[in-house]
């Protein structure tokens, strides 16, 4: 008997209708080797092949689905997925449905720590030369926490008995939860700008590894370490490691150790600072006596150098020289009053008014020239004659030589 004849459509939507009624091939639970993986760029889908040793299927896992799986699926990689076998009716080819992801044999946030913390190591987050000292004295402290937990309370408490003088600033963040770790994000790098800063502790109290993973985020990762100022990372207990511990310029077992890692002990600020005040009293008292010292043998040198002292017996030197020096004057003078009046007598005695006293007598022309001859006169010329008590005026006459006398 024939059968009427169905449509491609029709029996891929029949299968489909039979497999998705078949309770067996819904809340699946199936293990088995990543193969194929792929994560659509456009619309982060997953879509791979799960296989073993003999056989495999195609799978996939929407992106709703997809958000929710912290590690990082690779091929090679054993999977356990939980999810329903469908079929994909365009093609006509059943596959895996998947709904959850988690490595077989491995934690699955245990491996997307492994996996983030080598992925950031092998970019040098958590190279050595880049981790900063803390300053010795920070003035202004930030703290990225939650402002209703505990750690927050722990780290005012360290601060108030350990350094008072120091102010806190507390930059609020979410802790645990989803949106915790843009929440932290942000706090690191609002306090990356804050005017003042000089150090910044990041963390909360103590918790699991579900509860402390914000702080595994790579986006926390990548702010801290491009912080302006040195970060302390201060999550949980001693025992718990997180990303933010490697990136961090120090890590802290615990908030309030971080606050003592941060401050120095302000008792022991004291102390060191009373010693350093009497050693320099010491040093001071020291340095005032030698000066003392020096000030005594200076004034020493100083009388035997007074400017006083040298001017008093410059000055009687100074009278010596005067006296020797009017000495000197009056003696000098004395001989030049000598040598003149015996000049004046000689003079006197030479002088042509002398010569008159003893009946001798001047004759000068009428140009006041002396006449020391007859040759300079002529007859009629008129002459002058000087004598001692006075002069009269001739006109010659005649001229006598002494050859016409004879």
């Amino acid at each position: 008997m024939n059968r009427q004849a169905v449509t491609v459509s029709q029996l891929n939507r029949y299968v489909k209708a039979k497999l998705s009624l078949d309770p067996k091939l819904s809340g699946l639970t199936v293990k088995g080797e990543l193969s194929n993986f792929k994560c659509h760029s456009k619309s982060s889908h997953f879509y791979f092949t799960l296989k073993d040793e003999a056989c495999s299927i195609r799978a996939v896992m929407f992106r709703q689905s997809a958000m929710r799986v912290r590690f990082t699926p690779e091929d090679g990689m054993n999977v356990i997925v939980t999810g329903s076998v469908q079929v994909y009716e365009r093609d006509g080819v059943y596959q895996l449905y998947c709904e959850t992801m988690q490595p077989d044999g491995i934690g699955e946030l245990y491996l997307a720590f492994e996996q983030r913390k080598e992925k950031l190591q092998k970019e040098g987050l958590f190279d050595p030369a880049h981790k900063r000292p803390l300053p010795r004295y920070p003035q202004k402290i930030g703290v990225v926490t939650s402002k209703t937990g505990a750690a927050f309370q722990d780290i005012l408490n360290i601060l108030k008995r350990r350094y008072p003088i120091a102010t806190v600033v507390l930059f609020p963040a979410l802790v645990q939860g989803e949106e915790a770790s843009a929440s932290i994000t942000a706090g690191i790098r609002a306090a990356g700008k804050y005017p003042g800063i000089d150090v910044l502790i990041v963390g909360r109290g103590g918790g699991s590894m579900e509860d402390l993973w914000a702080f595994n985020d790579e986006a926390v990762a990548r702010a801290a370490y491009d912080s302006p100022v040195p970060v302390v990372s201060a999550v949980g207990h001693e025992i718990d490691f997180t990303i933010l511990d490697f990136v961090a310029d120090l890590r802290a077992p615990t908030p309030s150790a971080a606050a003592e890692l941060c401050t120095p002990d302000g008792q022991n600020l004291l102390l060191k600072l009373e010693g350093e005040k009497e050693r320099l009293d010491k040093l001071l008292a020291a340095q005032v006596l030698g000066c003392e010292t020096k000030l005594s043998g200076l004034a020493a040198r100083l009388a035997a150098l007074s400017p006083e002292e040298k001017i008093k017996r410059e000055n009687e030197v100074l009278v010596s020289l005067r006296t020797r020096l009017g000495l000197g004057i009056g003696n000098s003078l004395r001989r030049k009053e000598e040598q003149l009046a015996k000049a004046a007598s000689a003079l006197e005695a030479m002088s042509p008014l002398a010569v008159l006293t003893r009946g001798y007598s001047i004759t000068r022309d009428e140009h006041e020239d002396i006449v020391r001859s007859v040759g300079e006169l002529l007859p009629g010329a008129l002459i002058e004659t000087i004598l001692p008590d006075g002069s009269f005026l001739s006109v010659i006459q005649q001229i006598k030589r002494k050859a016409e006398t004879k």
